[in-house]
């Protein structure tokens, strides 16, 4: 991306976003009442990613694999975990990156002043449509002692799961599920303490004895430093299906 393109979408006021971007709005900014967004691509359809975001006819993201994520990919110093868009109907158009006559989806959606939003992209398996999940965050100001987490179920193949946040290898079967019966798109909020921990997921309801051999995914050493806030993403795999895969996306 070139810095012409980073001005422009500071024109659009993608700019007054936390997290190490630049605070003070620049000389082409429109004035007006702002949310902030964050788009993730999880299109289960390999032939149709990467894909470039377009933001109201402005690069918002290059080259998205599964899994990325934007504004958090733009080069520095645009990378911040949200960006500031004006309120307001608004839309996201992905174009092929490697083809980018071709349009992979347009999502829509309503932009409200002080609130934020994750655009997922979703679906796609076996040359179907392209669909999508948008979800409020309420981003919450954690104290220093404290990591605000929010564990989201975005695989359509896995039904209710109960997760399990824990120390690395504890023991399952006396563990205390975090998360229970998490549906497809659902989500659960919690507070945890600064630490590493090791997320786990069984299918919803596994007896505690069978917990330790019927786990569906893993992710490891997730490190939550105090202070800050992290989103845990349940996800299909890239071609859709299992094995599951997590990402943990920053939030603060």
């Amino acid at each position: 991306m070139t810095i012409k393109s980073i001005g422009l979408i500071a024109a659009l006021a993608l700019a007054g976003v936390a997290c190490g971007t630049k605070e003070a709005p620049g000389p082409l900014e429109p004035t007006g009442t702002t949310g902030r967004v964050r788009f993730v691509n999880l299109i289960n359809d390999p032939t149709r990613i990467p894909v470039n975001a377009i933001l109201e006819s402005v690069p918002f993201g290059v080259n998205l694999g599964y899994g990325a994520t934007t504004p958090a990919t733009l080069p520095s110093p645009s990378t911040a975990n949200y960006s500031a868009i004006l309120s307001g109907d608004r839309s996201i158009v992905l174009k092929k990156t490697a083809d980018t006559s071709l349009t992979v989806a347009t999502i829509a959606f309503t932009v409200a002043a002080n609130t934020d939003y994750t655009v997922y992209a979703t679906g796609g398996n076996g040359g179907t449509a392209v669909t999508n999940f948008i979800t409020t965050d309420p981003n919450p100001v954690p104290t220093a002692s404290q990591v605000e987490v929010v564990i989201i179920n975005m695989s359509p193949s896995a039904g209710g799961l109960d997760v399990f946040v824990t120390a690395p290898n504890a023991d399952l079967a006396a563990a205390t599920p975090t998360a229970t019966n998490l549906a497809y798109r659902a989500a659960a909020y919690i507070v945890l303490g600064p630490a590493t921990y090791q997320v786990r997921a069984v299918p919803a309801g596994t007896a505690p004895a069978a917990r330790s051999t019927s786990v569906v995914l893993t992710i490891n050493s997730v490190a939550l430093a105090g202070g800050t806030g992290r989103t845990i993403v349940i996800a299909d795999r890239a071609a859709g299906g299992a094995p599951l895969v997590g990402f943990v996306l920053p939030d603060r």
